[in-house]
């Protein structure tokens, strides 16, 4: 009798510790837009090395990557212009091998920084972590780091 009230209790726990857990928000998605979905969509396949995930609209106007785990990144093409954006808002990637990633990075000719905007350069941040940063076909910040957290 014990053993079943003590496993009662136990599903119990659980099954609020689980609700309580679904109660914050959580990231579902970021979406930019952009003048070239073509363009772009390479960009993020070919450069940054994201995967594409069937998205609903069939409509030549959008790509939805997977940024993790539930997490996505929707292109959207609709921007009439390029705009200049701040390095302070941007996305942030880590990368699995931080040295093989710049390596892909100078075999394609595609530029990245430091944070200070000295060209070809890498920033160690006061934790030791590694980042560059490099601006996708329309402008947008991406830091790209080693974090091992």
């Amino acid at each position: 009798m014990k053993i079943m009230y003590t496993l009662l209790c136990l599903a119990f726990l659980l099954n609020v510790q689980a609700q309580q857990k679904n109660t914050k928000l959580h990231l579902n998605h970021t979406a930019i837009f952009v003048i070239d979905l073509e363009k772009t969509g390479n960009f993020y396949s070919k450069i940054i090395g994201l995967d594409s995930v069937p998205e609903p609209f069939h409509d030549a106007k959008h790509i939805w990557y997977s940024t993790g785990e539930h997490t996505m990144l929707h292109v959207i093409k609709g921007s009439n212009q390029k705009k200049e954006y701040y390095k302070n808002q941007h996305t942030c990637f880590t990368a699995p091998d931080f040295n093989s990633f710049i390596t892909k990075l100078n075999a394609a000719n595609w530029p990245y920084e430091d944070v200070s905007g000295n060209k070809n350069a890498i920033t160690t941040r006061v934790d030791g972590v590694h980042q560059i940063w490099v601006q996708d076909p329309d402008g947008y910040w991406i830091e790209i780091n080693d974090d091992n957290y």
